[in-house]
């Protein structure tokens, strides 16, 4: 469904926070979400693999943000082959699994500006080599 929804506690429906205008690769859209990241202030970091990017969806809003790649699939250092994955560690940097099966094999590590890097994440774990 290319989309992201919450779930409240006791709630008989999700809502949708992210996407939800079916697959494709506009700033409403996803295509394979496939790693999320919720920090402290609610905003929503999603890992859009077959769009190759990285988006933020501020808590609220109706459409994200390209904050990295959206550069095409490629190797590059501006650029992801299916990322599937997102963590943030204490200092802010983000990290990025850009792998999936057909992927990179690598993580690298990007310094995102003014994140709440504490929250919820998931990752999605496969053979990978760190970049710095």
């Amino acid at each position: 469904n290319h989309r992201v929804m919450k779930w409240n506690k006791g709630a008989k429906e999700g809502i949708v926070v992210a996407g939800g205008q079916g697959e494709g690769d506009a700033l409403t859209q996803f295509d394979h979400p496939n790693g999320l990241f919720v920090d402290t202030l609610g905003t929503i970091y999603v890992a859009d693999s077959w769009n190759h990017r990285v988006m933020r969806w501020p808590k609220g809003v109706k459409q994200g943000t390209v904050i990295l790649g959206g550069n095409g699939k490629g190797e590059e250092a501006n650029q992801f082959k299916y990322p599937c994955g997102l963590s943030f560690d204490r200092h802010g940097s983000l990290y990025v699994v850009d792998g999936g099966p057909f992927g990179n094999s690598r993580v690298q590590r990007f310094s995102i500006e003014g994140t709440q890097h504490n929250g919820f994440f998931s990752f999605l774990s496969n053979k990978f080599t760190l970049n710095e």
